[in-house]
């Protein structure tokens, strides 16, 4: 009998103990979070909605938002502001410009600051210039006032959802519009001019040039840019700026063919064996290519430059590298506004000669030489740093 009513009480117990477990891990589902879907949220209207913001004179403007729904739990969602003149939100400033043919039409633009919590400043400069991208005011043609409508995106896992449309209003100014100047790399070391890893351009640094035909970020300059040149093996490193103590840097990994960028401990780069090789970054993409060149390229003892400047005759340019195989070549030379001039080599028939249209640009101007093209017509009187690459034929011109 009381054997029986042992195992009658141990029985009891376990199905007591399995109601429980049941219990606990039907509660557990309960509460565990769900991910939702929202298809909307909250952007709150700002206290100066009805005030006219002066964007020359203000440096933000400040909005806040109710985070979406995602199923009452944080959630690393990304925010981005959209402004529209006639609350209307169907084709961006970024689509209609990617229409070659010039016929979409943009009516709204999304400002490139992104926000990871409820809240954010939009940049009354950036604000201004993505309004003239969307208006493209005439100088005399800015209004007074400008309504603006206003909503933001979030982007999480589950997609991207838009927030309700509010009013702010703006005084708007002219702002110039002009594409990201392209983005410019340079190459140094023991391969490079005179092998001091400097930053002196001409003497010790090279910049990576432009390809012609190359579609270049309207907003971040970026896409391909190449360098070709004669390479001993000895070493080399690129560089994105020289006062950064490094940080923006090009290297080697394990081998050559491997390139790591912004990496303190890499390697310098030393290809297999010497030669002419062709070193292209798409910046675009973060990659690096290096490649031997196919082809045998002209060695120049002497290149030139030749215009109105000197009547015509023969003004040498320096070698970048006079104890290698020598391809670039620079001078520091004045040239008065409408000066014309041309590189070319030491012959009197300019059986070498390379010229072209000029491309203008914040510090000077570059062109795509080719062989017999235009004479170069300077824009702008100064003292230049002119640099040419006698295998491309691109000379850079930039101001000192």
């Amino acid at each position: 009998m009381i054997n029986r009513m042992k195992k009658i009480i141990k029985s009891t117990l376990m199905l007591l103990c399995g109601v429980c477990l049941f219990t606990a891990c039907s509660d557990d589902l309960e509460h565990n979070p769900t991910l939702l879907n929202p298809t909307t949220f909250t952007l709150n209207t700002p206290a100066y909605s009805a005030s006219n913001i002066d964007l020359a004179t203000s440096t933000g403007l400040n909005f806040t938002w109710s985070q979406p729904n995602y199923g009452g739990f944080p959630v690393a969602a990304e925010y981005q502001m959209q402004f529209s003149l006639k609350n209307s939100f169907t084709t961006s400033v970024e689509q209609a410009e990617a229409d070659e043919t010039g016929a979409t039409v943009a009516d709204y633009v999304v400002l490139d600051q992104i926000y990871s919590t409820c809240q954010g400043t939009v940049d009354a400069a950036e604000l201004a210039k993505g309004l003239q991208q969307l208006a493209q005011w005439p100088e005399s043609g800015v209004p007074a006032t400008q309504k603006l409508y206003a909503r933001l995106s979030s982007n999480f896992a589950s997609g991207t959802i838009y927030s309700n449309v509010v009013e702010v209003n703006v005084i708007p100014y002219y702002v110039e519009l002009s594409d990201a100047p392209i983005e410019i790399w340079y190459i140094l070391g023991s391969d490079i001019a005179d092998g001091s890893w400097g930053s002196d351009i001409g003497k010790a640094a090279l910049p990576l040039q432009p390809i012609e035909g190359e579609e270049y970020d309207k907003k971040t300059g970026q896409g391909k840019i190449q360098w070709i040149g004669y390479l001993a093996g000895n070493g080399f490193k690129l560089r994105g700026a020289f006062d950064d103590n490094w940080a923006t840097q090009w290297g080697q990994g394990d081998s050559f063919g491997t390139f790591v960028k912004n990496d303190g401990g890499s390697s310098d780069i030393k290809v297999p064996e010497p030669g002419i090789y062709t070193i292209t970054l798409d910046t675009k993409n973060d990659k690096l290519t290096i490649e031997k060149y196919d082809g045998t390229p002209k060695v120049f003892s002497v290149i030139n430059i030749a215009g109105t400047f000197n009547d015509w005759g023969d003004t040498p340019m320096n070698a970048c590298n006079p104890n290698a195989e020598n391809h670039d070549w620079y001078i520091v030379q004045h040239l008065d506004a409408g000066a014309k001039i041309k590189t070319k080599d030491d012959t009197s028939s300019w059986d070498y000669n390379r010229g072209g249209a000029p491309v203008v640009t914040t510090d000077g101007m570059y062109v795509f030489g080719t062989q017999g093209g235009a004479d170069i017509e300077i824009t702008e009187a100064a003292n230049y740093l002119i640099l040419f690459n006698d295998i491309t034929g691109f000379i850079r011109f930039i101001k000192q």
